[in-house]
This record gives structure tokens, C-alpha cells and sequence, in this order.
């Protein structure tokens, strides 16, 4: 029905609704009210929900936790004993961070005597291994070499039967002495000893990467290498018949006047070639002595103590003479050397013989799937924080930076242990060669036989990993540029530089920095003269300028010296590793929440990441080698936190402390 009403000025018609139509339209009012309300009721939830968590969160539980696992406690004692927390960190962080460092030893030396401690308990425990047939030799030579009353007893019968094999000994007065070349490739083929020149063997850096005989002077690594031919080396040091000697020591090889050969020092050959002709003419027994001293020197380990103590005494004398006591190096330092321990003995002649064995275990005893994927995933931020970092490096021009971003991308790597460490191999499984008995240092020559044949069995293989093989018990990264490929041995992925149950802070700090800095390494090239024509060579100049003089400005420790330029591509990496393991945690804690912290140490997250980053550094500055290319570890500490911002942000370093300078530079 139709109805008119009047309107103003006209007329306005509607239609009236039937009284069934009326009730549903107050049913819908009604239900719309009703959604209204439910929507108000559960947007207020929500709201409330949500000021709760965020209260929570705020006031409960925003500050990082205390990570109280015995992992973490043992790394908080070793923070507290090594630091000096009275120090000013703005002013001396090294001290702040090392100051106590005489107390608790390099962490890197603390770390490889550790890595020998696991090694042990594997060989004082061969029960709780399943050993493939023949692997049992590396634990009876283990224990043969710890029976010191055994090697007491035979005292020097065992050596004297060496000497007679050598033609005797002159002070024994029964002496014929052999052939010189006769007896020198004897001592080098047959008892590991080289006494006049060190001969091994390293692959050409191309395919097909065939190995390539070193020469290179007993004690001392030497910077020269001139490729040469046995013929060559046998005209400028005549003294020595190159081609027998060596043939004899790289047996099954077939050699030939014209192999390749690398000599490191021929100034050196030659002087020692006019040397033994000379003392051959006058004084063969003076040389015979000379070889007999050598080989106690090497044979040391299965002697008795009377020939370890007159071998400590003989380099205590030479020490005298030379002005320099006598010095050791281990895990990338170096130290006076000290008395060792017969166990730390008998585990690195272990090691050394039995190494397929025993990297096998320590893999499986150090290195579990959780530390892998841990130790992987913190390297892959690392290298894609260090891919898009590139992007703010002033000098690169965008080729360069293109091609760097690729090599990075397509970079391999082995974290912890290498595919030799895990695959069967039947040297690891019979070790047929080995002869235990009858005496310790008959043992110990035929170890020292069966690793050579071993080792030059490698260099046999149409392909092998020796090209960037890693011990895993190492604690040295290693990077192979043919093969572009980084490696990360399980030794140096422990505790104190990482753990999957460290705060990240630590990780990033330590591992993280460590990883940036083998990053970095890959691209010295770039900053050498000429080695990145289209970049922006005046910025580069001026960055690399910057750093110099920002190093310089920094004081040395007392006693000891360095030179800027020599140790600039070291300084580089240093400072470019902070700025770039830095960058990859901050992104990390925005990706994951949920930090934790050392408790009773005072520090937040971030100055936690600074705090581990200086532990990798802690060291004696006194026992630095004039001859390092790398910093004084207090400018290793000072020269990158100097150059970074958020140091001197976090610390709340004042105007004019050492550690917050007017300028910073930034050359990655």
C-alpha cells in the first residue's frame, strides 16, 4: 500500500510495511547492536592483551637474563681472572679486558694445551670407542710412549743400535763411517732427519696441483723461493747428490733431473755446500757429531731422560751463545719454551702418527651436530652482514663491489671437520706398515716411516684435500684460493671463543670476529698499490692514511716496537672485523630476542660483544716477535675499538679518552 505525506514544498510518497516486515527489522537493529558490542568487547581484549605483554615485557622481562649454565660459568672465571675491572675501559681497554693476562695465559695457548687434554682423554679411554681394525696401534703407541720406566730401562742400547746403523760414532771408537750421501739420504728416508736442509712436499696452486719438492733451510722459514730443477740445485751446492737424496726420501715417486723443485734460500745451500766439502776434507768427524747431536734432537721423544736433559741443556748453551733463548712456536705464538709434560709429548707424536684416527674421534668427541649448525648459522650472517656491508665501503666502484659480493656468495665452507676427518680410509683402518717393538724408539722410527709413505700416498691422489687440509684439533682458520674455500677446524670452535650455549654477544664477539677477519683477508689484494685499478685510489689512500696515523696515535707497550706499514693489511682486517661482526649481531638481536648476559660482570649485551672481542687478543705483549706482521695485541685491542662509534657509544666514553679520538676512518 502506497501512502502520500506532505513535504515543505512538495509531496513525498512511501510504502507502509506490513507488520511482519517490522519485526525484522527490529531483529536486525538488534543484531547489529549486539556485533557492535562483541567487536568493542573483543578489540578492548585485545588492547588489554596487549598492554599486558608489553608491561610484562617492559617492566618483567626486557633486560637480558643471566645465562648461569657451567659453560657460562666457566667463562665468567676466566673473564674475571684475566680482566682488570679498575682499569678504565675508555682509557685502557687491553688492561681492562687482559690486564691479569701473565695469570691466566694467552686463551689461544690456554686452547691448543686443551685441545691436547681432549686428545688424551681419547687415548686414556680406548673403551669407549669403536675402532676399526688396526686404529687400537694409535692408543698401544699412546701408552708405550707414557711407560718411561720401559724407555729408562733399555737406556741407550736402542740409540747406539742407530748409530752403528749410521757407521758408529767416533767417541765410541768404533767408527766406519758410511758414504756423506749415503748416510744423508738414510737419516732423511729412514729416521725423518734433516740435518743440513728441510725437504718436503706442497702442491701447485693450479690444477692439476701436482705436488712440488721444498728445500729450505732445518730450522728457519724464509720468505725467497726460486723454482728450480735438482740439476740446478746440484751445480750451486755440489756437496749434496740432490737427485739420490731425494728419491730416497720421497719414495714411491718417481723423480728426475728435471722435477720441479721450490728452494726457499740458495744463498744458503750454497754456503752450507762449500761448508760440508770443506769440513768433509778436514773435519768428517766434527760432521759426524754434528749428525748424531741432530738426530738426539729428533729422536728425543723415545729417549731416555739423560738424552732429554742433555738436549735441553745443549739449547740452553746455544741459546746463550746466540744471545736468544731458545723458543717454540704453538697455535700462532710464541714463547720461551718450557719443560713439557710427557703426556703433551706423547699426545702430539700421537696425533702426528695416527692423525686419521684421532681427527676422526676428536670430531666425534668435540665437534656435536648442534656446535656444526650453530658455528654454520653464525657464519652465515656473518658473510651476508659482509655482502651487504660492501655496499657502504667508499672506494669500491660497483664492478669491484659486484665481484666481491660474488666470490662471497659462492664461497665454500668446512666448519669443524673436513670430508678426510669423517670418510673411511684404509690407512686409517690397518696402519700394516706400524711395527710395535721391541723397544719404544723402534716403534717410533716406524711410525715416523709409515707417516712419510703415508703423506706422499696423498700427494699420489688424482684429487686430495691436502690443499687445504686443517688438523681439526687446530686452532688456525685456513682459505685455499683455488679452490675458493674457507676452513674452520673444530680446535678453534670451543669455548672460550664459542659455544651454541654462550650469550650471542660472546659468539659474535669472538668466533664471529674471527670468521669477519678471514672474510676480509680474501680481499688484501684490493689494498695493495695497484691492486684495484678502477676503484677510487685517492679515497682508498686517504682511508688507508687515516688508519696509519690513527694506530701511530696510539701508545706501544714498554719494550717493544713495530712498524705501521708492515702490519697495515693486519689492521685492516682488525678493524674491519669489528665494524662487521658488530653490524651482524645488531641484526641478529633484531631477528631473535631472548639475550642473555654473563651475570656479576657488569656488562650489557654490547659491551659484552666488546669485552670477548678484546679476549681473542689477550696475550703478553712482551712475547711479540719483532718480525710479526701483525699489531702489538694492546693495538690490536685500541686500534679497532678507537675506530668504532658504538664503543665509545656504549662505554660512555668522554671527550679526549684514548679510546674516543676527534676523527674515525672507515676503510671497510
Amino acid at each position: 500500500m502506497w501512502t502520500e505525506q506532505a513535504s515543505g514544498s512538495g509531496t513525498r510518497r512511501r510504502r507502509e510495511r506490513s507488520p511482519e516486515e517490522e519485526l525484522h527489522t527490529a531483529q536486525d537493529g538488534w543484531w547489529q547492536m549486539t556485533l557492535r558490542a562483541l567487536r568493542t568487547l573483543l578489540l578492548f581484549s585485545i588492547i588489554l592483551g596487549l598492554s599486558l605483554l608489553l608491561w610484562g615485557y617492559v617492566f618483567q622481562g626486557c633486560g637480558p637474563s643471566p645465562c648461569r649454565t657451567s659453560v657460562c660459568q666457566d667463562l665468567l672465571d676466566l673473564y674475571l681472572a684475566s680482566g682488570n675491572t679498575s682499569v678504565a675501559p675508555c682509557t685502557d681497554f687491553f688492561s681492562f679486558a687482559c690486564g691479569n693476562i701473565n695469570r691466566t695465559g694467552s686463551p689461544f695457548q690456554a686452547l691448543a694445551e686443551e685441545n691436547k687434554r681432549r686428545v688424551r682423554r681419547i687415548l686414556e679411554t680406548p673403551g669407549s670407542w669403536r675402532l676399526a681394525p688396526g686404529e687400537e696401534k694409535a692408543f698401544e703407541f699412546y701408552n708405550s710412549c707414557m711407560n718411561m720406566s720401559a724407555i729408562e730401562a733399555a737406556g741407550a742400547s736402542p740409540f747406539r743400535q742407530v748409530i752403528e746403523e749410521l757407521g758408529g760414532w767416533s767417541i765410541f771408537g768404533n767408527w766406519t763411517p758410511l758414504d756423506f750421501n749415503q748416510t744423508l739420504s738414510l737419516l732423511m728416508s729412514q729416521y725423518g732427519h734433516f740435518p743440513f736442509f728441510r725437504a718436503y712436499l706442497k702442491p701447485l696452486p693450479t690444477p692439476p696441483y701436482l705436488p712440488v719438492i721444498q728445500i729450505d733451510q732445518p730450522e728457519l722459514d724464509v720468505l725467497l723461493k726460486q723454482k728450480q730443477e735438482p740439476n740446478y740445485a746440484q751445480r750451486v751446492a755440489p756437496a749434496i747428490d740432490w737427485l739420490s737424496c731425494l728419491q730416497a726420501t720421497f719414495a714411491p715417486m718417481s723423480l728426475s733431473p728435471s722435477y720441479r723443485v721450490a728452494v726457499h734460500d740458495l744463498e744458503y745451500l750454497k754456503n752450507m755446500s762449500q761448508l760440508i766439502e770443506k769440513d768433509l776434507m778436514k773435519h768428517r768427524d766434527f760432521l759426524q757429531s754434528h749428525i748424531i747431536f741432530g738426530l738426539v734432537k729428533t729422536l728425543s721423544p723415545a729417549l731416555d731422560s739423560q738424552f732429554q736433559e742433555a738436549h735441553r741443556s745443549l739449547s740452553q748453551k746455544v741459546g746463550e751463545l746466540t744471545g736468544r733463548p731458545p723458543m717454540v712456536r704453538r697455535a700462532g705464538e710464541e714463547f720461551f719454551q718450557p719443560v713439557h709434560p710427557r703426556w703433551m709429548t706423547c699426545v702430539e707424536k700421537t696425533e702426528a702418527f695416527f692423525e686419521p684416527t684421532l681427527a676422526t674421534l676428536f670430531i666425534k668427541e668435540t665437534f656435536k651436530p648442534s656446535t656444526h649448525s650453530a658455528a654454520m648459522e653464525l657464519f652465515t650472517t656473518i658473510k651476508d652482514t659482509f655482502i651487504s656491508h660492501l655496499h657502504t665501503v667508499p672506494w669500491m666502484d660497483r664492478e669491484t663491489r659486484a665481484e666481491a659480493q660474488d666470490r662471497l656468495t659462492q664461497l665454500q665452507v668446512k666448519m669443524g671437520p673436513s670430508e678426510w676427518a669423517l670418510k673411511p680410509d684404509p690407512a686409517r683402518q690397518e696402519y700394516d706398515d706400524v711395527q710395535l717393538g721391541p723397544s719404544f724408539l723402534q716403534t717410533f722410527l716406524s711410525c715416523v716411516r709409515s707417516r712419510q709413505a703415508r703423506v706422499i700416498q696423498g700427494f699420489l691422489q688424482p684429487f686430495s684435500s691436502h690443499r687445504w687440509q686443517v688438523l681439526p684439533w687446530g686452532l688456525k682458520a685456513s682459505y685455499s684460493i683455488p679452490d675458493h674455500v674457507m676452513v674452520f677446524p673444530a680446535g678453534l670452535l670451543q669455548p672460550p671463543f664459542f659455544h651454541p650455549g654462550y650469550p650471542r654477544a660472546v659468539n659474535f664477539g669472538a668466533a664471529g670476529s674471527i670468521m669477519a677477519r678471514e672474510l676480509l683477508h680474501i680481499f688484501d689484494q684490493l689494498l695493495l698499490p695497484g691492486g684495484c685499478p678502477a676503484c677510487d685510489t685517492r679515497a682508498l689512500q686517504k682511508a688507508l692514511l687515516c688508519l696509519e696515523r690513527l694506530y701511530a696515535a696510539l701508545p706501544s707497550p714498554k719494550g717493544t716496537s713495530f712498524n705501521v706499514s708492515r702490519t697495515l693489511l693486519e689492521d685492516a682486517a682488525d678493524a674491519g672485523a669489528l665494524a662487521i661482526a658488530l653490524k651482524a649481531y645488531k641484526k641478529r638481536l633484531v631477528l631473535f630476542r631472548g639475550e642473555t648476559i654473563l651475570p656479576n660482570l657488569d656488562l650489557s649485551p654490547r659491551q659484552l660483544f666488546f669485552r670477548s672481542y678484546a679476549q681473542v687478543m689477550c696475550r703478553d705483549p712482551s712475547t711479540q716477535d719483532p718480525q710479526d706482521i701483525r699489531s702489538p695485541p694492546t693495538l690490536r685491542v685500541h686500534g679497532p675499538l678507537s675506530d668504532s662509534p658504538a664503543f665509545t657509544r656504549h662505554f660512555r666514553c668522554p671527550q679526549g679518552a684514548l679510546l674516543n679520538p676527534p676523527s674515525r676512518c672507515q676503510l671497510w
